[in-house]
């Protein structure tokens, strides 16, 4: 029997992903079709036969015997004379098979069908990668970091297949080492020069949504949905969430015992902040819960231009407007207007007061801590107290005290 060795392409067969033995065979028997037609024009009469097991590979040539002198087609028929030479017992109008001996087709074709097969072979691990992870984006997958570049990490499932965390896709505060496992969600699948890529992100909603689900069984049981989620990576995510069931509290199943199950999440996402809230179709109510922490005093909401102005005691109105303005833009993104914030004019007088974190720019931040050590966290309890006072509880010389006393006095008469 003629063959070929082919173990070795038979193995990167077994090893790749998702290619079924019917597939594998039927791969096999075009590419060896191909050297068929090459030599005899045509493959109709050829059986490709191949042993998966020994990784070997036959030919068989079919024909039909026909009297001398009435061959026709010499590759659908054969002389009963040339017939005989083969096997003496053949008569007229029995079906011949013989052998084709693969090292005929030459050293060179051989070498062709090889390499047409390990093309194939490499196509299909393509194909059957892009399908798997076309599949699962959205899924949260655990991978190992192989690399990491500047604008990039590389990291390998388990199965040894590449994998792509962009830094864009990247929390600020992520740093990452050789070696060690880390959890994304798969974002999407691309093709670039014909191979696929598998890009990751830990900055996607979806992230922060498929972790939600992992902590907290009502929402992968459905009872709790989540309606919508906005982040701020790495600073502060707002989640709107519904119960289906009236006797579950929505807020407090995410967040759990203590903080529990919200905790877990929030170390993952290095220390973001995550405000969980009861969604309400109720657009006043929904505004006044996306702008947590703060309290609201009274609204203005114009529908049609998707516009809302907003009134806040003096105090709360950084806590509404948040850290470079992070809770604010979150809130405009969660409920799809824009919030203009205002402080409430009514008593201004008597309640205005100004956190002394607002000063940052003009005071250091070691002298406002040490007034905040004493009690002092706002601009107005700074002011009721007297330099004296002031020097006699704190450790600060008279010179700061008089500049912080100015700097303060002038933000007032400014307001």
């Amino acid at each position: 029997m003629a063959s070929i060795n082919l173990i070795e392409s038979f193995q990167e067969f077994k090893d790749a992903e998702n290619i079924d033995r019917p597939t594998m065979m039927k791969v096999l028997e075009d590419v060896f079709k191909t050297l068929l037609r090459k030599k005899y024009g045509a493959d109709d009469n050829f059986d490709v036969i191949v042993n998966t097991e020994k990784g070997d590979l036959e030919i068989m040539r079919r024909r039909t015997i026909v009297e001398d002198g009435q061959v026709e087609d010499p590759l659908a028929q054969i002389a009963y004379t040339d017939a005989v030479k083969i096997e003496p017992d053949y008569e007229v109008g029995e079906e011949l098979y013989e052998d084709v001996d693969i090292h005929d087709f030459g050293r060179r074709a051989i070498l062709a069908a090889k390499q047409t097969l390990a093309s194939r072979i490499g196509d299909l691990k393509k194909n059957g990668l892009v399908k798997k992870y076309t599949d699962r984006v959205g899924e949260i997958i655990s991978a190992e970091v192989y690399q990491v570049w500047k604008k990039e990490v590389l990291l390998l499932d388990e199965e040894g297949n590449e994998l792509l965390l962009p830094k864009s896709e990247q929390i600020p505060q992520d740093y990452f080492k050789k070696g060690e496992n880390i959890r994304a969600v798969i974002k999407k699948v691309e093709l670039k020069n014909n191979a696929p890529v598998i890009i990751l992100s830990r900055t996607s909603p979806l992230f922060l949504a498929k972790l939600l689900e992992i902590e907290v069984p009502e929402i992968f049981d459905g009872l709790i949905v989540i309606k919508k989620i906005v982040r701020e990576p790495g600073e502060r995510a707002k989640v709107a969430v519904e119960s289906f069931d009236d006797r579950i509290d929505p807020v407090g199943a995410c967040v759990g015992m203590k903080g529990s199950r919200i905790h877990g999440i929030v170390r993952e996402l290095k220390n973001e902040n995550i405000d969980v809230i009861n969604f309400t179709n109720n657009i006043n109510l929904l505004i006044q819960r996306a702008l947590t922490p703060s309290k609201i005093t009274s609204m203005n909401i114009d529908q049609e231009k998707k516009h809302a102005e907003v009134y806040l005691k003096p105090d709360q109105v950084s806590l509404a407007i948040g850290k470079r303005g992070v809770n604010i833009k979150l809130a405009c993104e969660l409920t799809g207007f824009e919030i203009d914030v205002y402080r409430d004019a009514e008593d201004e007088q008597d309640e205005f007061d100004i956190d002394l974190d607002e000063f940052t720019d003009e005071i250091e931040g070691w002298v406002i801590d040490e007034l905040k050590r004493v009690g002092c966290d706002t601009a107005r309890s700074v002011l009721e107290l007297t330099t004296e006072e002031l020097e006699r509880r704190t450790d600060l010389e008279k010179e700061t005290i008089a500049e912080v006393r100015r700097v303060l006095k002038e933000e007032f008469e400014k307001e």
